[in-house]
């Protein structure tokens, strides 16, 4: 199984933003560099079965455009394991849970997804991982997902992921 963690597009700046912080949306640059991004990963060979989000408004937009550049017909499943202050296990039940065969991307926030890699591949959370973001991670399990089974594949940053999308 293969867990691709996307941590959410650049959102609005949230001092010009008037609303409930979980409205926020993405900014235009934001929509743009990220379209760019999710490009760069579909390049890497990407093969998503599964695609997972935040009920934040901005994760949402964010695997909008993950769903539109891969061409996905599921919908995207929205769970609250992915929100900012989730504790890392309850992503880490979900995952347990899915096929042994999927290609899961989880779009969500830092420092949830770091908390959550550092989990996956250390089997406790820590402060010392984070996605920028736009940024991602894969880590694969060659056996049911558990604390400190994963294997990192690789993590990118958002610039690196488009400046594939141009390659």
């Amino acid at each position: 199984m293969e867990c691709i963690l996307f941590r959410h597009g650049i959102a609005l700046d949230p001092q010009d933003w008037k609303e409930a912080e979980a409205l926020r949306p993405l900014s235009p640059d934001g929509k743009k560099k990220t379209r760019k991004a999710v490009a760069g990963l579909r390049r890497l060979g990407v093969t998503p079965t599964q695609l997972w989000s935040s009920p934040l408004t901005r994760a949402i937009q964010t695997a909008e455009l993950i769903r539109s550049t891969f061409r996905l017909r599921e919908d995207i499943q929205i769970h609250d394991a992915l929100l900012p202050d989730a504790p890392p296990e309850e992503l880490m039940k979900v995952v347990a849970s899915l096929p042994d065969n999927a290609c899961a991307i989880f779009v969500g926030h830092e420092p949830h997804l770091g908390a959550t890699a550092s989990v996956m591949l250390f089997g406790r959370a820590n402060g010392g991982l984070s996605l920028k973001k736009a940024g991602s991670c894969s880590v694969r399990f060659d056996e049911k997902p558990r604390a400190g089974r994963g294997t990192l594949n690789w993590w990118l940053m958002p610039s690196q992921l488009r400046n594939l999308a141009s390659a």
